[in-house]
């Protein structure tokens, strides 16, 4: 049997010193049919090894109700498949630029829980996790004919806390239900990182985008012995809604990937492919700079991450350029790149035949309406991705005063007795126009996904304060939720009629007929801001805003002839005519 040993100096398989040339490549961001393809990529790319998160509330989408654990087990065995090693990261906490950093919404929003720290209610949470998760692992151990060589314990940690027995019982959890391989933290190389983050006994490994010497000069000061190895090499990054698309230069990304190799180092590109947020399960970021306070920064759909290995699977220049870098240090010729999956043979049209108004996909799709003194937050309607619809009533008569909200997450467009007012967000949280009493006012809140990395982290969606008028809260609050996993089992209870000519909000329904199916992108002219199924397959978010302009559409998820099409589009725009664009890649 196989082992494999983390060594005074360098990790051992089997005895023989062994270099680690890894690449992150999320199972969950990848459709299942292109797996081996994207696995040969890393391969052809010079790569032994891949790395992957897991996604908890992907998988635990209410406590107790698991989601395709067996996914975990499915991508490991195409990982063996494709003679790779496997570095898995179960967290629990992942940040991934994923919804709500991996934790399950309903577990944050749990009264008086306390994610990431000892706290009872939490680690009982994380126990059932494992206990569910790791049997898709553990005989997955190279140990035992499987390619999984290293676990990790947590994620950044250092960033966030520094509970070190926190992280103590997690490692504790990770060998109890059967983990034998090695076990590692990563952390930022910054002192205080490095000191909350890092467990005596397990691996540290450190992540950075440039500077390997002085990186693993720092990791040196707290671990002088032990294989060095960079667990983020970020040789790309990520966007947000709403700003620029980053780019980083190839030669230059290729210098630093020497820099860490001549160091002697293992490495793991982050991202090798970064695929996409599929389901809008997008996280988000607060700027503000180091504070992570500041404006929310919603992620866009697309995780291309200008990682070597494109979103839709194609070597870009920077695969070239790690390419060269990295036959240095395998022994005999890379395999070639294998043959793109097939695109779509020719541009096709999807016809929007069919609408509904959001009241009636509430009504049809929506959980129960509550009621109460205060509007209820998104936890606690069990809302975890999608928008809920506030109604509250302005006493009359009184005189027009401002409308505002506080404590608003993270979107609004209201409406005043069915006529729509304006759209609401947290820097700009009042109406332009005073309300008059009497009149009902609608808020269609959206959330734009959660938090994943900072002190923020678990922050409640929706309406977390209240509405005011003038400065008197109203009361007597209806709330009704529509979460994206309403529309798992279809819409066929949806009442849909003709088509509006202006391009009002709602669920839109429609077919798009293929010849020749295979990876596409989905344009949408003049729409501005929603969802999109494919045959039940949802997408993601879209967004005018950009930079993303359009959407990736996997050539598994179509067929050959008709194709179902559901669009829901939350704000409204004036559509560039009735159809949809699917163009080749």
């Amino acid at each position: 049997m196989s082992g494999f040993a983390v060594g005074e100096s360098e990790f051992l398989l089997d005895g023989r010193p062994v270099r680690l040339l890894s690449g992150a490549l999320h199972y969950f961001r990848v459709h299942e049919g292109q797996w081996g393809h994207r696995l040969a990529m890393l391969r052809a790319m010079g790569l032994n090894c891949v790395e992957t998160y897991v996604p908890w509330n992907l998988h635990e989408p209410r406590p107790g109700t698991f989601r395709d654990v067996r996914a975990v087990g499915r991508f490991l065995d195409a990982v063996r498949e494709a003679g790779l090693w496997a570095i898995v990261r179960p967290g629990p906490y992942i940040c991934a630029e994923w919804e709500n950093g991996g934790l399950p919404a309903w577990l944050t929003g749990e009264p008086g829980t306390r994610a990431r720290t000892r706290d009872e209610r939490y680690t009982a949470h994380v126990r059932n996790w494992f206990h569910r998760l790791l049997p898709e692992i553990v005989p997955r151990q190279i140990g035992r004919g499987g390619p999984v060589i290293m676990v990790q314990v947590e994620n950044e940690y250092g960033s966030y806390g520094s509970d070190t027995g926190h992280l103590e019982e997690l490692a504790g959890l990770l060998r109890a239900e059967g983990i034998g391989v090695p076990l590692f933290t990563s952390d930022g190389p910054e002192d205080h990182m490095l000191t909350g983050g890092s467990l005596p006994g397990v691996l540290a490994t450190v992540n950075f985008g440039s500077h390997a010497r002085e990186a693993f000069g720092t990791l040196r000061r707290h671990r002088p012995g032990g294989p060095l190895m960079c667990m983020e090499f970020w040789c790309g990054w990520f966007d947000h809604w709403a700003g620029g698309h980053a780019v980083r230069d190839p030669a230059e990304a290729a210098e630093a990937l020497r820099e860490i190799l001549e160091c002697g180092a293992s490495v793991n590109l982050y991202m090798a492919h970064g695929g996409t947020s599929f389901g809008g399960w997008a996280g988000a970021n607060r700027g503000g700079g180091e504070s992570h306070e500041g404006p929310l920064e919603p992620d866009v759909t697309s995780y291309d991450y200008d990682a070597p290995v494109d979103e839709y699977g194609r070597p870009t220049e920077k695969f070239w350029r790690f390419r060269e870098v990295l036959a240095a240090y395998r022994t005999g010729p890379l395999p070639d790149p294998p043959a793109r999956p097939a695109a779509l043979a020719a541009p096709a049209e999807a016809a929007l035949t069919g609408w509904a108004p959001l009241a009636d996909v509430l009504e049809a799709l929506g959980g129960p309406e509550t009621a109460g003194s205060v509007p209820p937050t998104f936890e606690e309607l069990g809302i975890t991705r999608g928008l809920v619809r506030y109604t509250v009533d302005v006493p009359g008569p009184r005189q027009p005063y401002p409308l505002s909200v506080r404590g608003l997450r993270d979107l609004a467009v209201v409406y005043v007795d069915g006529e729509r007012a304006g759209v609401l967000t947290e820097e700009e949280p009042r109406l332009r126009e005073p309300v008059a009493g009497p009149a009902r006012v609608e808020l269609w809140v959206e959330s734009l996904g959660r938090v994943n990395y900072g002190p923020r982290l678990g922050e409640a969606k929706g309406v977390t304060g209240g509405i005011l008028h003038e400065r008197q809260y109203l009361h007597g609050v209806r709330a009704r939720g529509l979460d994206l996993d309403a529309f798992a089992d279809g819409v066929g209870t949806v009442p849909f009629g003709a088509v509006p000519g202006e391009g009002a909000p709602g669920l839109y329904r429609g077919t798009v007929t293929v010849r020749g199916a295979g990876d596409a992108r989905l344009e949408l002219p003049g729409r501005t801001r929603g969802f999109v199924w494919v045959n039940g397959f949802n997408l993601g978010r879209y967004w005018a805003v950009g930079p993303q302009r359009s959407l990736y559409v996997p050539g598994p998820v179509l067929r050959e002839g008709e194709n179902e099409v559901w669009l829901l589009e939350l704000e409204g725009g004036a559509p560039d005519g009735p159809t949809l664009r699917l163009l080749p890649v």
